[in-house]
């Protein structure tokens, strides 16, 4: 397995959500982006009612909690041919903020993923990254800070997932978001954790 194709994909989605974001400062939107009218609108007020909630994939051994409120999940079931698994990807109806969950095979360490994510970032036009980092979230997390010119900031972390699988942590949001948009963004990446008793040892 080709460490640098799962990160092509990787960076792939980064900048799939960037212009998103892009396009949310550009279009600000009351329904937000994605969906189709009212059958999105319906699947907001059912999240939002619910509030917080604990979503689980036993399949790929990973849990997170759903902020509910104005962000949506949104169930993609992706993957690649290169192995890499794209189970969910949450977005913030009013802001446009995307948040995107990862699984990728363990063919690197979270430090390597998160090294080469930050070095290909660079390498695209207009983005700044802050060096990884370790992360209190577990003893493996790594992270990183991005900015895509004046109008887009991001985030990425990456930990070890269940056995054999590592879980990446992508998310992008406007800069003139409101507050508590990157800080639900901090909430939900200190959610994401293997399931307990597939932690790797």
């Amino acid at each position: 397995m080709d460490a640098r194709r799962l990160l092509g994909w990787g960076l792939l989605v980064l900048c799939t959500a960037c212009s998103a974001s892009k396009q949310a400062v550009r279009e600000p939107s009351a329904t937000g982006t994605g969906g189709s009218g009212p059958v999105a609108q319906e699947q907001y007020q059912g999240q939002e009612e619910s509030g917080p909630q604990r979503y689980v994939d036993q399949a790929l051994g990973f849990e997170l909690t759903q902020p509910g409120g104005e962000w949506l999940l949104d169930e993609t079931g992706e993957q690649t041919p290169e192995g890499l698994a794209i189970p969910v990807a949450l977005r913030h109806r009013t802001s446009g903020a995307q948040v995107v969950l990862q699984v990728a095979p363990a063919v690197a360490s979270p430090l390597q993923f998160a090294e080469r994510l930050a070095m290909g970032l660079r390498s695209q036009p207009g983005f700044v990254t802050s060096e990884p980092e370790p992360l209190p979230v577990s003893d493996s997390a790594v992270g990183f800070q991005f900015a895509v010119g004046d109008s887009v900031r991001g985030r990425v972390m990456v930990r070890e997932g269940s056995p054999g699988r590592v879980f990446m942590m992508l998310a992008t949001w406007p800069t003139n978001a409101s507050a508590d948009v990157p800080e639900t963004v901090n909430a939900l990446f200190e959610s994401v954790r293997p399931l307990e008793g597939t932690e790797q040892l």
